[in-house]
């Protein structure tokens, strides 16, 4: 998922100073944490209420597993732009694919993926999906 055509969900964000390491580029795990901003303001776009359905399902999500591929250096102050799609849909498990360009244009400087497991509350066992969230996701899916 290395074009940006691939995707037709996108955050921007501008690199803070924070954000930044002795090189002055982005220090890395700041990219999960624009990747998981760009997961929940996704959400929010598809218009699912996440929290509501912890409390009227009893489930809730657990990152299992991330990978960031890191292409080119993002620097401070740069304009970013996240894409986000589902990528695989499974019984319990979603699949994020993520990649990050600067703002408006294709070139790519990082991808990701990022693995989330339902689970029923606080019992840390896993829980088929709810059928709300896989009919939101299923229409922009596409595969890794």
């Amino acid at each position: 998922m290395s074009h940006r055509d691939h995707y037709d969900h996108f955050e921007r964000f501008r690199v803070r100073y924070s954000e930044v390491d002795n090189q002055g580029i982005v220090f890395n795990a700041h990219y999960l944490t624009y990747f998981d901003q760009t997961i929940t303001e996704y959400i929010r776009a598809l218009d699912f209420d996440y929290r509501q359905m912890v409390e009227r399902v009893g489930v809730e999500f657990h990152t299992v597993r991330t990978v960031v591929d890191y292409k080119r250096p993002i620097v401070l102050d740069a304009l970013i732009d996240v894409g986000i799609v589902p990528s695989r849909i499974g019984n319990s498990s979603l699949t994020w694919g993520l990649s990050i360009f600067y703002a408006g244009q294709d070139e790519l400087l990082a991808t990701g993926e990022v693995v989330w497991v339902c689970s029923q509350r606080g019992a840390h066992r896993a829980h088929p999906l709810p059928a709300e969230l896989i009919d939101k996701l299923r229409p922009h899916m596409r595969a890794a």
